[in-house]
């Protein structure tokens, strides 16, 4: 069959309700806009009855999602642009039951205190899948593919569960030394901006106070790399962002903190490495290093499965051409 032959399809999206109908199409019919431009479709619609017309691929795809938002609107009242990029997002991915016959066809969510996070796409279902199987689990790719959030639904849902007994989220802070010298209040102010995206994905999935309070019975603690040095975690899930800007000896350093019963992940984009001009990023080294290491497993993100606004997908696919056309450059030790 070829899916490029040019098809018109009537979608009926049934029962009519008006409401729900509006909701779908968004404002001005931005919703439908938004799929149209995307799938290369175009859309008209009289009441519940829908006319689709384009490449047959892209119809049926169009057919699917118009029919999975519809749904969507009876739970849902408002269906933001958000939530149609997202859709698109995981409608675009493999079917789960084909990403590997070794693993299950269905994924289970992450319960938080605030409600269930479910995977978008093929590659967040694998990472979520391989967290939840494997002591070390690696996350690696482009901002906004949902890397640290996942980590931290998974360390949630693990302590909601009393699998461990507490949470520790990492950032290397590499601006931590004289750059920051300028800067009011003790270590832990100057350090706290560099951690503000793991306290905000808390702060969702548990709420301000539960947080609060975790944190100061040290159930949860959020600290700067630096401060693992010596400690050995047992009975915790340990969470790395941020892992490009780890030195190697770093990057060893927290690696051998794994005590027993606990599991981590490292999360990075080895794109975006802030450590001073010819000094390797640990994480680049150590995915060299531990590729074949028997229960470590390796989650490798793309432009693909960017899960924000649509033009950051755009614009990572942008960096990824130009950085193919440029000579690489060696750094010796």
């Amino acid at each position: 069959m070829n899916n490029n032959v040019t098809t018109i399809r009537q979608v009926y999206l049934d029962p009519p309700d008006t409401k729900r109908l509006n909701a779908l199409c968004g404002a001005f019919h931005q919703n439908l806009k938004q799929i149209e431009q995307r799938l290369e479709v175009q859309i008209h619609h009289r009441g519940h009855h829908f006319h689709v017309h384009g490449s047959l691929a892209a119809v049926t795809h169009a057919e699917r999602l118009l029919t999975t938002l519809y749904e969507e609107t009876l739970t849902n009242a408002d269906i933001t642009s958000e939530m149609v990029h997202l859709m698109l997002q995981t409608s675009q991915a493999v079917v789960l039951e084909e990403v590997d016959s070794t693993q299950e066809s269905t994924f289970p969510a992450l319960f938080t205190r605030k409600g269930s996070i479910r995977p978008r796409g093929e590659n967040q279902a694998r990472y979520v899948a391989n967290i939840l199987r494997h002591d070390i689990s690696f996350g690696v790719g482009p901002a906004g593919t949902g890397k640290t959030y996942l980590a931290v639904a998974a360390a949630v849902d693990q302590l909601e569960k009393d699998a461990i007994r507490r949470i520790l989220l990492v950032r290397p802070a590499v601006e931590a030394g004289e750059k920051l010298g300028f800067l009011p209040g003790d270590l832990s102010d100057k350090i706290d901006p560099y951690l503000r995206p793991l306290y905000d994905a808390l702060y969702e999935m548990l709420g301000f106070e539960r947080v609060t309070k975790l944190i100061e019975r040290q159930v949860i603690e959020v600290a700067p790399l630096a401060y693992m040095r010596g400690r050995t975690l047992n009975n915790a899930f340990i969470i790395l962002d941020e892992g490009q800007n780890t030195t190697r000896e770093q990057m060893k350093m927290f690696l051998t903190r794994l005590g027993f019963g606990s599991r981590a992940v490292i999360t990075g984009d080895i794109t975006q490495v802030d450590l001073p001009r010819g000094q390797e990023s640990g994480l680049a080294h150590c995915l060299r290093v531990l590729q074949d290491v028997e229960g470590i497993h390796i989650t490798r993100f793309s432009s693909k499965d960017v899960v924000r606004h649509h033009l950051v997908q755009r614009i990572v696919e942008a960096y990824e051409a130009w950085d193919k056309t440029q000579p690489v450059v060696k750094h010796y030790d």
